[in-house]
């Protein structure tokens, strides 16, 4: 019975996931207003706005319209159903449950924003930042993941220093824009979130992860060398690496 809870609330947040990946680089609103078809713009009725299922029951179509509904949607809520259930499986019902489920909607949001439009939104990074900083001041957390609030703030200033100075050099030498800022204040997320230790890590693994994704494409020449890559995805997995084996790279 608890892993249904789990599952349905994994669903509806999954859901509200990708209300957030829709509109947030629209500028729209993501508290007011029925959910619409990006197609023929007409209203979506509750009982076909059931996370996974109403996508089961439609066959993937718009109820209207019939225009194939993205597979994005399903992905999210299923991505979000999975984390939830790995994190209470491994925590069960505690505080550091809670704060690992915000931050896996948080970077599920991050993850496919940054992956088509190429922008981290401060109004994701922002928040994060702050209960990041806050949770460290909690002595009862699970120290093998959360750091204390010293090394927590050293972490974020950390963070966003180290993406900030490759960003800054790469103009220098290149004369143009490389990273964003987004991924520095990513990064500065992490850092508040798990530490100053966290940080040489996390960037190792995901500048790896990069390359292996990226490397076959730019060989192929399918990809030129100056095409944009978002690089907060890649932040994003190597982070849940580094969470995952926690207890191993504790020093």
């Amino acid at each position: 019975m608890d892993y249904l809870l789990v599952i349905v609330f994994g669903a509806i947040w999954g859901s509200f996931a990708n209300v957030c990946i829709y509109r947030i680089p629209k500028n729209e609103g993501v508290i007011g207003g029925r959910s619409h078809c990006p197609n023929c713009k007409k209203k979506i009725e509750w009982f076909y706005n059931i996370p996974i299922l109403s996508f089961i029951f439609l066959l993937g179509k718009c109820k209207n319209c019939k225009k194939q509904i993205n597979i994005l949607y399903i992905v999210v809520e299923a991505i979000s159903i999975v984390s939830f259930i790995i994190v209470y499986y491994y925590f069960s019902i505690t505080l550091t449950t809670l704060l690992l489920m915000i931050l896996s909607i948080f970077f599920i949001i991050v993850f496919f924003i940054d992956l088509k439009h190429f922008v981290i939104p401060n109004e994701l990074t922002f928040p994060l930042m702050f209960i990041g900083f806050i949770k460290s001041f909690d002595p009862n957390l699970n120290a093998n993941i959360f750091p204390n609030f010293i090394n927590s703030l050293i972490g974020g200033i950390l963070g966003y220093l180290v993406i900030w100075s490759i960003i800054y050099f790469y103009k220098q030498v290149r004369k143009k824009e490389g990273m964003g800022l987004g991924d520095a204040k990513l990064m500065a997320v992490v850092g508040f979130w798990f530490g100053w230790f966290s940080i040489p890590f996390i960037i190792f693994i995901a500048s790896v992860c990069a390359l292996l994704i990226v490397a076959p494409s730019l060989i192929n020449k399918s990809r030129k060398m100056s095409s944009e890559i978002p690089f907060g995805p890649y932040i994003i997995i190597a982070t849940v690496i580094y969470v995952s084996f926690s207890d191993l790279l504790k020093f």
